[in-house]
């Protein structure tokens, strides 16, 4: 029997997968994975719904995947839109979005994981990406631009209000953050990471001029 066949015959409510995916170091690339940080501080939900850093393990996510029923990704994603501009896609437009761009050598290729899932007869009833067009990802080391960490709030508020519609409402933290399962160590938490790192002025993230003079390249 369909997972998801099975959870409405047994009267159990949906697997639900929040997803963020892309790479921290590589400045608005980490989108994703700030804004499920940032929902995993602020709310606390049910068992049935899993939060996840997906980070770029690409293919290694297909099991969360054919685990879920509705899936939600947050994602730095190539719109083609002014840069900050935030977007929601829903259902099966989301696979030409995920991956129809590549916007750098290290971003997660998601398509493929759908893809994989659909062809092991386990895709999620229900998708919805929540992308954000980036300002900067040549960063090495960098941080989210102003304009596409303040999507971080808004992205939350549509994936509540699409997880509402299933009935799933995740409670208030007030301020005392759970357990965060399958996130990043809080050593790498938006915070630490902005205020432990180097200035660009002092680790130079486009390539050390030193070392460029060396090759002929300053």
């Amino acid at each position: 029997m369909p997972r998801t066949a099975r959870a409405h015959a047994m009267n159990e409510p949906p697997n639900i997968l929040i997803l963020g995916i892309g790479n921290v170091l590589w400045a608005d690339e980490g989108f994703g994975v700030r804004a499920v940080e940032a929902l995993a501080g602020r709310y606390r939900f049910g068992p049935n719904v899993r939060l996840l850093d997906g980070g770029t393990q690409g293919i290694y996510l297909v099991d969360q995947v054919r685990w879920t029923d509705v899936l939600v990704v947050f994602d730095a994603v190539d719109y083609g839109l002014p840069p900050g501009t935030l977007k929601r896609v829903e259902g099966a437009e989301v696979p030409r979005f995920l991956g129809a761009k590549k916007m750098s050598l290290h971003q997660t290729g998601f398509q493929e994981v759908l893809a994989l899932a659909d062809l092991l007869g386990e895709y999620p009833q229900h998708l919805l990406l929540i992308g954000v067009q980036p300002v900067e990802l040549d960063d090495f080391g960098g941080s989210l631009r102003p304009p596409v960490k303040a999507c971080i709030f808004p992205a939350i508020e549509l994936a509540l209000e699409f997880l509402a519609g299933f009935g799933v409402h995740g409670e208030p933290l007030d301020g005392n953050p759970g357990r965060l399962v399958d996130l990043p160590d809080p050593a790498l938490s938006l915070d630490a990471y902005e205020s432990g790192r180097p200035s660009e002025a002092t680790a130079c993230r486009v390539g050390d001029p030193r070392v460029l003079a060396a090759f002929g390249g300053a």
